[in-house]
């Protein structure tokens, strides 16, 4: 019996030490995949906390017949999804900068330099942002978490070959998009 088994089986005994761990272990990892998903530091940290009280809640309805994360990722991109349809709304850069109460950091790289790097990271989020939500997921998943095709299916619960053949829309769309941004609004490198 792994860690997370041992962790789970505690927990659904009454052990909220068990559960905390598990938290601990994971929390890091579903905030950085549910803020490429929602673009904002803030709902991030929301569906975070959604996810893991749903998950503590339906503990005892998890069948172990995937990795504990997988199952806690899937009912994290549900949270976010449903908070999504709740209130659409879009951030700019400047809406995350704002959310995030972070300002650009002196790392000793030139001005213009620092200057054309967030704006392209700027573009690849915009771009990201005007993917649908399925496809967001699914780029997230493999490119930004380095999930495996099987993986990405047991979270999302879809077929294997519809993962694939997603992942190839979204990333012709993805490129689409930024081909687009780019179009607009040219960066001078």
């Amino acid at each position: 019996m792994n860690d997370d088994a041992r962790q789970i089986e505690a927990a659904c005994e009454g052990d909220a030490r068990a559960f905390e761990l598990l938290v601990r272990k994971y929390q890091g990892r579903l905030f950085n995949t549910m803020l490429h998903v929602t673009g904002s530091h803030e709902e991030a940290e929301d569906v975070v906390q959604d996810a893991f009280i749903q998950a503590f809640v339906k503990l005892d309805t998890f069948r172990r017949e995937s990795a504990f994360y997988t199952w806690l990722y899937r009912i994290g991109f549900n949270v976010a999804i449903s908070r999504k349809r709740r209130h659409r709304f879009e951030d700019s850069v400047e809406r995350n900068r704002e959310l995030k109460g972070e300002e650009p950091v002196d790392d000793g790289e030139p001005p213009g330099e620092r200057l054309l790097r967030e704006e392209r990271i700027g573009q690849v989020h915009a771009a990201l942002e005007a993917l649908g939500e399925d496809h967001r997921a699914i780029l997230v998943l493999r490119e930004m978490e380095g999930c495996d095709y099987e993986t990405i299916a047991d979270i999302l619960q879809l077929p294997v070959g519809t993962v694939r053949s997603r992942l190839h829309r979204a990333r012709l769309q993805l490129r689409e998009q930024l081909e687009d941004l780019l179009q607009e609004h040219p960066a001078d490198g």
